[in-house]
């Protein structure tokens, strides 16, 4: 499989499983979980090019995926986050880090703090592990990103769920403002990762 051909596997896999399931007419069920087998084949039939498609390819593409976007059990497999159809994840609660860390325009930091944070399209907020992880999620979008601190163990204790979705995601309906705290735009981690990017950009 060629990196195209991985990359274009990556896009369907992403629209089938967290937007249209009905692309391809697979059946999915409440949790999100589709087979592998089942796709593989709606997509051959789709897309003649793809005719050499098996279950195992995607299953090949989530445990590469070093974002932890795709879970894979018994032949079948699912997002873990970036939904936009409702579903039961039923994703686990445990192991959650005291601080999350969510990245947003400058702009945008006085009126999260004060009103909070929902998903918009989503169904649900992503939050990121680490202040790094939160800086390469917002860089998508914004050239340099605030980054909101999450306090979750007041969130949690106030009655909020969190959830561990990828390796380095989490996943709350809406985050409260009271729970937010603006990181320094001089901490370390953040000056050292804009340095980075404008050595690349000069590259």
């Amino acid at each position: 499989m060629s990196d195209r051909e991985s990359n274009s596997l990556g896009r369907m896999l992403a629209l089938v499983l967290r937007h249209d399931p009905e692309k391809f007419g697979v059946d999915m069920d409440i949790n999100g979980w589709v087979s592998t087998r089942e796709l593989s084949e709606a997509i051959q039939n789709e897309r003649k090019r793809y005719h050499w498609l098996r279950g195992w390819h995607f299953e090949a593409i989530a445990n590469a995926d070093r974002k932890g976007r795709y879970q894979v059990e018994g032949g079948m497999i699912r997002a873990t986050y970036g939904h936009t159809i409702d579903l039961d994840l039923d994703l686990p609660t445990d192991d959650i880090p005291e601080e999350l860390y969510y990245p947003c325009e400058a702009s945008q930091v006085e009126s999260m703090i004060q009103f909070g944070i929902t998903a918009g399209d989503r169904k649900h907020v992503h939050l990121s592990k680490t202040i790094a992880n939160a800086m390469e999620a917002g860089h998508v979008r914004i050239d340099r990103p605030a980054i909101l601190e999450v306090d979750t163990v007041r969130a949690i204790a106030d009655g909020h769920t969190i959830y561990r979705a990828g390796k380095t995601v989490f996943l709350m309906e809406n985050v409260p403002g009271e729970f937010l705290y603006k990181v320094d735009d001089n901490d370390e981690i953040i000056l050292e990762i804009i340095a980075q990017w404008e050595r690349e950009e000069e590259e």
